[in-house]
């Protein structure tokens, strides 16, 4: 899956949802002996459906990467959506000094990121990661 498709995915909530996302990102973790993803997804909007912004990522990547959807019948067990404000993305860049237009959240993330970020969300947003 490229950053491209990831982008494609989430232009795709957008324009269908009528929602704005500025950031997101996405980490791959083992689950029930195969594979899942966590999308963490950053928006102001209100009342915004999980479920629904899965169920549209996952179609769309489908659609748009063959290997996407044949993991998705073998390794790719399940996907995950965490829907945060925006500012819990910034809170996070401006903890590790790096705010600011020249600074992006990562796209994808693991291994010992991975876990800074969760504990990030556990014990200074107050988010369940």
């Amino acid at each position: 899956m490229s950053i491209d498709n990831m982008n494609k995915a989430i232009d795709t909530v957008q324009r269908k949802l009528g929602i704005t996302i500025r950031e997101f990102t996405v980490a791959g973790f083992q689950y029930e002996n195969l594979f899942a993803h966590r999308w963490y997804i950053g928006t102001d909007a209100t009342n915004v459906d999980a479920a629904k912004v899965r169920e549209i990522i996952d179609q769309t990547l489908a659609e748009v990467n063959d290997d996407y959807a044949v993991e998705r019948t073998s390794a790719l067990k399940e996907i995950f959506v965490e829907i945060m404000p925006n500012q819990v993305f910034l809170d996070y860049l401006r903890c590790k000094g790096k705010e600011g237009a020249m600074n992006k959240f990562p796209r994808v993330l693991k291994g010992e990121k991975l876990k800074d970020w969760e504990q990030f969300l556990i014990t200074k947003a107050g988010v369940k990661a």
